[in-house]
């Protein structure tokens, strides 16, 4: 055999289609990681309640504080990827993860516990924000579609496994074992990504001497992308208010669920990953606007349902919730690919932050709300954002493509966030 001919045995179509299949594999990973101990304590919290002696509202700072640490992050995350390149950000940013997602066992009171889930937030943006731009950007020619749908997946499938270990764990052992195993599943995936995920190559730095701050105020002085942060605030606002409060709902009468089977809830998540591959076609069918407002729509029908007397209408209430959330997240986060034409790391992040503080408050408010009028006040809250939405899309995320294309020949955009 000739020097530079090709081994006999070679199979080059083959290995390239091995070598495609692991690095989708690696975004999977990516996305399970990412979400898989950022609202560990949902279906906690009324035994934390209890344990700690402390109020709906002090308790759901488990969850505000992570929530608050992504939120504070991301832009700095965004900014340093568009530095430093994505996998390095990447996989040290998911080893970190893992880290203070042990952390948490250590913890002895509940101050203690909201620090280390506040860093657990902080680590969490440079997975799936970098992840995000890094499939913009290494699949722009073709297959971006599949592989966010792999993210999509592995991010709910992280969530709802999270949420389920959690549960399960404190129905036989007690609430620190739980935090050991997902700091251990967290640690696997960032081998994974450090051994499966390829350096990026069509990554292209910021220019050096460009200030961050720049971006960030050329950001926010474009409208499109204005409303469509007020959107993310919304759409994790109405998740993260109706999820949390909706424990406290059903652990007591007439429903009185245990912890296992609150972790059993988030069962509804997957019948969200099923449908949200699909949303890329809705939106390119019919528009960002369209497939937001029928989402937001879908969420308000799903909260309706939770105010019945039946734990199954509340469940498949439960279910349109999260699905909807699913399809207007992923609707909004391709509009972003879209309306920001520079910076697009930094972009992600600063939506990201406007997300996330959409889901600090929703951890929160309700919580004073439920003292005046228990679940049905939350739920008119939830529906009064969720419609201050859909307004908000229908005036604000108009088409950025104003030059008589169709909206399917448009600048091939991100289909799926998975923000979770």
């Amino acid at each position: 055999m000739r020097e530079g001919e090709p081994s006999p045995t070679s199979h080059p179509d083959r290995d390239l289609r091995v070598a495609d299949d692991r690095r989708s594999l690696a975004v999977t990973f990516a996305g399970f990681c990412a979400f898989l101990g950022l609202y560990a304590t949902q279906p906690i919290l009324p035994m934390l309640e209890h344990l700690f002696h402390a109020s709906k509202a002090t308790v759901s700072l488990t969850l505000t504080a992570s929530t608050l640490g992504v939120a504070m992050a991301a832009p700095l995350v965004g900014s340093m990827a568009d530095r430093l390149g994505r996998k390095r950000v990447i996989v040290v940013s998911a080893s970190l993860l893992a880290l203070a997602t042990l952390l948490n066992a250590t913890a002895t009171g509940l101050p203690a516990l909201i620090f280390w889930r506040f860093l657990q937030g902080v680590f969490t943006p440079g997975v799936f924000a970098v992840t995000v731009a890094y499939v913009q950007e290494e699949w722009a020619d073709g297959g971006a579609g599949r592989a966010m749908a792999m993210y999509v997946t592995g991010s709910v499938i992280g969530g709802f496994t999270g949420r389920m270990t959690t549960g399960l764990m404190v129905s036989h052992w007690n609430w620190h074992g739980s935090f050991v195993v997902i700091g251990l599943m967290g640690g696997a995936s960032a081998l994974l990504l450090q051994a499966w995920l390829p350096e990026e190559r069509k990554f292209r730095s910021r220019v050096e001497g460009e200030s961050p701050f720049s971006g960030v105020a050329s950001h926010l002085r474009n409208p499109r992308l204005r409303a469509a942060f007020a959107v993310g605030f919304g759409v994790l606002f109405s998740m993260v208010a109706c999820f949390t409060y909706v424990t406290f709902h059903l652990a007591g009468a007439p429903f009185h669920l245990s912890p296992l089977a609150l972790g059993a809830l988030f069962f509804t998540y997957l019948f969200g990953a099923v449908v949200t591959p699909s949303a890329g076609r809705i939106i390119d069918h019919y528009g960002h606007r369209t497939a937001t407002v029928l989402a937001m729509g879908t969420g308000v029908a799903g909260m309706l349902l939770t105010l019945m007397p039946s734990l199954w209408l509340v469940v498949a209430g439960l279910a349109l919730c999260c699905t909807g959330v699913f399809v207007a997240q992923a609707a909004t986060a391709s509009y972003l690919g879209v309306a920001a034409r520079h910076n697009k790391a930094l972009a992600v992040g600063l939506y990201v932050t406007f997300y996330y503080l959409g889901g600090c408050l929703g951890g929160e408010l309700p919580g004073y709300l439920w003292r005046f009028g228990g679940w049905p006040a939350c739920v008119a809250l939830v529906i009064l954002v969720q419609l201050l939405t859909i307004a908000t899309t229908l005036f604000g995320c108009t088409d950025p493509a104003q030059d008589g294309r169709p909206f399917s020949e448009r600048e091939p955009v991100l289909e799926a966030a998975g923000f979770e």
